[in-house]
């Protein structure tokens, strides 16, 4: 028998991630890959597993700690040298749907402010841990999301511990407890119902993807002023060549499929190059835009708990075959919830395909803080007139969402357009 020190593994960029909660305690036999703690960062949730079976001898963190990679958790007695540690698996944010990425974790859906009842903090008047205040990291961060000063809340909980209905409360002026009355921008709820009132009933609970993505979108869809902008482009060349490719892949000698997403994925950052607005953010300050010279491109990736994004990173650098390689490595760890953050985090720009399913168009949610998204779905025969006859050609439809604050109409009728014809003539394309 020996001892280890169990260290948090490769978490991606995430440092000084708050422990949420501890699954296990001094005494507890484990098994590899159980998970012992849960980290929570802006993106995702993580549980860090461990890396072989033993005792757990002592614990060495608590919850509200803040950790980052390498540093020791818990010690454990296991029999023979420790196996590789395991990367954390994290549950995204999502993507929108994308897709996704990847959301903050159990964070709640924003809160109206009352108007003049609730005491809160200015915008230049960052709230930082709140010094010793009793209250757990989620809490926290909810306070600094609504500017709330956690020293003037009175906490109901264990000890006086501040919970999130003791801050709901506060910011609707009423007692712990009080139900709030609205969210988003004074948006109000929509009514509880009974609905065995009408019929028999089955409640299913939420996937663990889609409690997490669910905040995430409904705030990307109250802050983000989005349009959708249509298009379609005539893919018959290029479906043709994509088949050919496919082909070859299915009889390589480690076999990858050669789908339509890389040539999307491909196309898009070449027209990213020509048009930098569609590839940046707005600053926290809304004042200015921050171009990003790198192009990370997020797919929405349809998994058994929900959509996911995983991202490919540095597309501008890769070919055809590469990108095809990486989609099915990526999609298929996302299948098996396997993604680790830095796999789902980096985005710059997120395609998601209904190509397989069907449709005829669609208006995806900017996947905030991105300022475009496109939505592609199934592509269909139709007549095109060349000016002497009409003959049949592969059309497929594009959708793109953008976030009006930073890019108009004319200019997304153009980065469509431009796509379009990249797409129609695959010369243009490095593969």
């Amino acid at each position: 028998m020996s001892q280890i020190e169990v260290k948090v593994p490769d978490i991606g960029d995430f440092k000084d991630v708050p422990v949420i909660e501890i699954l296990v305690k001094a005494g507890d036999v484990i098994k590899a890959e159980d998970p012992l703690i849960v980290l929570e960062s802006d993106k995702a949730t993580m549980e860090v597993p461990a890396p072989t079976s033993g005792v757990v001898s002592e614990l060495l963190v608590k919850v509200g700690d803040r950790v980052g990679e390498g540093v020791a958790i818990l010690k454990l007695t296991a029999e023979g040298a420790p196996a590789t540690a395991v990367p954390a698996t994290a549950a995204p944010a999502p993507a929108v749907a994308p897709a996704a990425p990847p959301p903050a974790a159990a964070r709640e859906p924003e809160t109206a402010r009352a108007a003049s009842a609730v005491p809160i903090l200015g915008p230049g008047a960052a709230v930082a841990d709140f010094g010793n205040v009793f209250a757990s990291p989620g809490v926290r961060r909810l306070a600094r999301e609504l500017d709330i000063d956690l020293t003037r809340v009175q906490g109901t909980g264990d000890k006086g511990r501040i919970t999130k209905e003791d801050v709901k409360a506060f910011l609707s002026g009423g007692k712990a407890g009080a139900p709030v009355a609205a969210t988003g921008a004074g948006i109000p709820e929509i009514p509880v119902i009974d609905f065995s009132k009408f019929g028999p009933i089955e409640e299913k609970p939420l996937s663990r993807i889609r409690k997490l993505s669910g905040p995430f979108l409904h705030r990307s869809w109250l802050n983000v002023p989005a349009v959708t902008h249509n298009d379609e482009s005539d893919i018959t060349d290029l479906e043709a060549f994509r088949k050919t490719l496919d082909d070859e892949g299915k009889k390589a000698k480690a076999p990858y499929r050669v789908s339509l997403l890389p040539f999307l994925i491909r196309a898009s950052v070449a027209v990213l190059k020509d048009f930098p607005d569609f590839n940046s953010s707005l600053s926290p300050a809304k004042d200015s835009l921050i171009h990003k010279k790198y192009w990370h491109i997020g797919f929405a990736c349809d998994t058994p708990e929900g959509l996911v994004v995983p991202v490919i990173r540095d597309a501008d650098k890769k070919g055809i075959m590469e990108i095809s390689k990486e989609l099915g490595e990526l999609s298929a760890k996302a299948r098996a919830g396997k993604l680790t953050p830095a796999e789902m985090s980096g985005a710059t720009f997120t395609i998601s395909s209904l190509g397989g399913i069907g449709g005829t168009s669609f208006s995806p949610i900017v996947n905030a803080p991105e300022v475009a998204i496109l939505g592609v779905v199934r592509s269909k025969m139709a007549p095109v007139w060349t000016g002497k006859e009409f003959i049949p050609r592969l059309m497929l439809p594009l959708s793109l969402s953008y976030d009006h604050r930073v890019i108009d109409g004319a200019a997304a009728a153009r980065f469509t357009r431009a796509l379009c014809v990249v797409l129609e003539d695959i010369r243009r394309l490095a593969l």
